[in-house]
């Protein structure tokens, strides 16, 4: 059976995929709690909330009865940025699982459709719940669970072949599969290199990570002025960062996805002129930017950015 959904999940455009238990690791539940009492979150209240934390430790709360979660992985690396025009100028940085398509529309269809073979080959009846980051689950933990490879110490999955580059899904159902695994330990020995590399020092020990420091959070999630001491070391990061992969010896192995839509359609998308988007209104950013992850934060987060990485010029 596993084989079979394996072979399925390839034909729909996915690189990975195992079967975990449907309770997350004692050990992820213990860490997730830590990381919150801590603050690391910053203002990310939805993590916190009372409902999400317990649909994080038990996952029968988002499907009742739910016997597996089905975990996958896509491989999105899109290789190096193409070289920017000579005349651009200043440029930003946007992370690299933001250079195409936003991949929630990617993924969404696709595992509703293994959802479906799913439910032909476990006799038509099986109910399901499908994820990509999008539900309250500890999907790292579960994916390292069903083998799909270890968290580092940047707190990313690692899978040997791809590195850290990959998008994760989940398909909670009320059927019986068998499990994948063993879990997978870290690979990660005495290297140190992602905290030391870190701009901000947010991997502020081995497996964790204080959101409030992270460029990503900031660049993303956060909405209020970036901090000041915290601007000059965003370097030309407008949206995300990618420091902590980059310098993983495990992206070595890293190789360009197959899927034609996570790759960038212009250097614009990779590292657009500061001074371009500083003059971009709504709809010159829908335009630009519109199917993409960065669509989300809007335009005016993006222009806060920009000023932000131009303070230190």
């Amino acid at each position: 059976m596993i084989e079979e959904l394996r072979a399925q999940a390839r034909s729909l455009g996915f690189d990975l995929l195992g079967v975990a238990p449907p309770v997350p690791p004692l050990e992820a539940v213990r860490a997730y709690r830590a990381w919150l009492a801590a603050g690391y979150h910053g203002e990310m209240a939805y993590m916190a909330r009372p409902d999400r934390v317990a649909g994080r430790e038990d996952p029968a709360l988002l499907l009742p009865r739910v016997r597996a979660i089905v975990c996958v992985a896509v491989n999105y690396y899109p290789g190096d940025a193409p070289p920017s025009p000579e005349n651009a100028g200043p440029v930003g940085r946007i992370s690299r699982y933001a250079w195409g398509a936003d991949y929630h529309d990617w993924m969404r269809p696709r595992l509703e459709a293994l959802a479906g073979f799913i439910r032909e080959r476990t006799g038509g009846t099986a109910r399901h719940r499908a994820y990509t980051d999008t539900g309250p689950l500890l999907e790292r933990a579960l994916a390292a669970q069903a083998g799909l490879g270890f968290i580092g110490k940047n707190t990313c999955l690692i899978h040997p072949r791809f590195g850290s580059w990959l998008f994760l899904g989940e398909i909670l159902v009320d059927v019986d599969l068998p499990f994948t695994g063993p879990p997978a330990p870290s690979r990660c020995g005495t290297c140190t290199r992602c905290l030391d590399a870190c701009p901000t020092g947010a991997l502020v020990a081995p497996y964790v990570l204080d959101a409030r420091r992270c460029i990503s959070y900031l660049t993303v999630e956060y909405r209020g002025d970036i901090p000041s001491d915290l601007q000059p070391r965003l370097r030309n990061w407008v949206y995300g960062c990618d420091v902590c992969q980059e310098v993983c010896p495990w992206g070595r192995f890293a190789h360009p996805t197959a899927v034609a839509d996570f790759l960038p359609t212009s250097p614009d998308r990779t590292a657009p002129p500061l001074a371009d988007l500083l003059a971009l209104d709504e709809a010159a950013f829908q335009r630009r930017f519109g199917g993409s992850p960065i669509a989300r934060i809007g335009v005016e987060r993006l222009k806060r950015n920009a000023r932000a990485v131009l303070t230190d010029r």
